[in-house]
């Protein structure tokens, strides 16, 4: 059999067809979080709190955007994605809600705690933030709060909805609102939990310098005998 051969008019018509078919595919459509409006921090009158470790469900660890259908299961579109890291950016939309809402500039993203001494830590673990065309957007994660010392002091698990309608643009406002209200539910934590202040920094011992030996006293030299001569007669 003889392999078909196209002659060059062919071979232009069809590469004309092939360009025309991906010119009328639509462009991807890139989304990001509202981070929304929190009030800038003054006066540092909150506590030095730390969060993270923050884990997102291995489902939302992807560029696309997860979509929720109506028997529960999920979809992915090609067109609609995450303009960069989904944990990166819930990790900075709860980091600043948290600091306008305690009114702290100290407080820092794990694993970013290099010279940084909290009074507060946040665990949290996001198991579910999705939604669909037809279905709510839906919230669901359980954060701890430790002390300095790292003990546990509170824990809670949590489900939060809200209602969009329908559009890709409108769910992804949905989740941010949720998000938003979470961070508002971890300030309160916070609010209510002592706080002990934080230690201040330790003086360095004073180093003893070893004291010079003591000297000798001063000890007369004797003289050795001379040998005297006896003489008998």
């Amino acid at each position: 059999m003889r392999p078909m051969r196209f002659s060059p008019p062919l071979l232009l018509l069809f590469a004309a067809l092939t360009l025309h078919g991906c010119a009328l595919l639509p462009p991807a459509q890139f989304y990001q979080l509202e981070q929304g409006s929190p009030a800038l921090p003054e006066g540092d009158k909150g506590p030095a709190l730390l969060l993270g470790p923050l884990k997102l469900a291995d489902y939302l660890q992807r560029e696309q955007l997860v979509q929720r259908e109506g028997d529960d299961s999920l979809s992915l579109s090609q067109r609609t994605r995450w303009a960069g890291s989904l944990e990166d950016d819930v990790g900075q939309l709860l980091l600043r809600q948290l600091a306008g809402q305690l009114n702290t500039s100290r407080i820092a993203l794990y694993p970013d705690r290099i010279g940084f001494d909290s009074q507060v830590q946040v665990v949290l673990s996001i198991s579910r933030l999705d939604s669909g065309v037809q279905q709510p957007a839906v919230l669901e994660a359980q954060w701890r709060l430790l002390d300095g010392a790292g003990v546990q002091r509170s824990s809670r698990v949590v489900r939060l909805q809200a209602e969009h309608n329908g559009t890709v643009g409108d769910q992804v406002h949905a989740q941010s609102v949720l998000l938003q209200q979470l961070a508002g539910e971890l300030a309160q934590a916070v609010k209510g939990m002592p706080v002990a202040e934080s230690a201040p920094p330790r003086k360095a011992a004073p180093v003893e310098r070893p004291k010079p030996p003591a000297s000798s006293p001063n000890i007369p030299v004797l003289e050795p005998a001379q040998q005297v001569d006896v003489f008998r007669f």
